[in-house]
């Protein structure tokens, strides 16, 4: 690990970053919210990856050192909840929650200097008991523990197009087929295809924003049997279909103009 840049305050800001820059490592004083209205960005910690898209955002909480990792042409919303009460939230390990239309409104108004002055707080208040209740969904790909359990996912992320079965990767680790499950659930606290399910969504949305690619060549490129099995998962997970999704991202970059 680099050098983490400490930034007590100011950490409020909206900017654009060009797909494949890293906004470097660096931890704050307060919690804060990070959205995006356009692209996505994979907040990396110690403990692992969390995937923010226009409808996801993720609360990091204080003292948290984290790193952004940029996909596509991306405007990132970044919010310090300083002078309210802290959010409810895990105490080391960001969290990621639906954005809703109201969560977004206040987060890129907030970011873009648009409310006034005096009543900055309020709705600082407001967005933080938002964020409160929000539904905590999204991907969130912990760092597994077990070092066996972390060569498997290393065998299944070099090919996310095959469907490797749990037999193969048990005798792989010299361990029961029942063992290497429990591995999945006490790490990430997911089966394993629901696992490789996250990780697949998550290759898949940078894909459908840097690549292009159709949604077809998308869900056969990472291993979805069908492309309506595809659709349905990604859906649950990014909050809109693949089409929209990639839809959204070309009509914001077309009416900004390029990042």
């Amino acid at each position: 690990m680099d050098e983490i840049n400490y930034l007590p305050s100011g950490a409020t800001d909206a900017v654009a970053h060009s797909g494949g820059s890293v906004i470097a490592a660096h931890v704050h004083d307060h919690d804060q919210i990070v959205y995006v209205s356009a692209g996505l960005i994979a907040v990396t910690t110690s403990n692992g990856v969390w995937s923010v898209t226009p409808d996801r955002a993720v609360l990091i909480p204080a003292g948290v050192w984290h790193e952004h990792r940029i996909f596509g042409n991306t405007r990132v919303h970044a919010l310090e909840l300083t002078d309210i009460a802290a959010v409810e939230r895990d105490v080391d390990v960001p969290s990621v929650f639906a954005a809703s239309g109201l969560v977004r409104a206040l987060q890129m108004e907030l970011t873009e200097a648009r409310i006034p002055v005096a009543l900055q707080r309020e709705a600082k208040a407001l967005l933080s008991g938002l964020v409160a209740i929000a539904p905590r969904t999204g991907i969130r790909l912990p760092n597994p523990r077990d070092r066996r359990l972390a060569r498997v996912c290393a065998m299944v992320e070099a090919d996310l197009g095959q469907n490797m079965p749990l037999s193969i990767l048990s005798n792989a680790v010299n361990l029961s087929e029942r063992s290497l499950s429990r591995l999945f659930r006490i790490d990430f606290g997911v089966t394993y295809p629901q696992w490789r399910s996250l990780v697949r969504v998550f290759h898949a949305s940078a894909a459908l924003l840097e690549d292009g690619g159709s949604v077809t060549e998308i869900a056969a490129r990472f291993g979805w049997a069908t492309p309506s099995a595809f659709i349905t998962t990604f859906t649950q997970l990014v909050g809109q279909t693949p089409a929209s999704y990639q839809r959204r991202y070309r009509d914001t970059r077309e009416g900004a103009g390029e990042v």
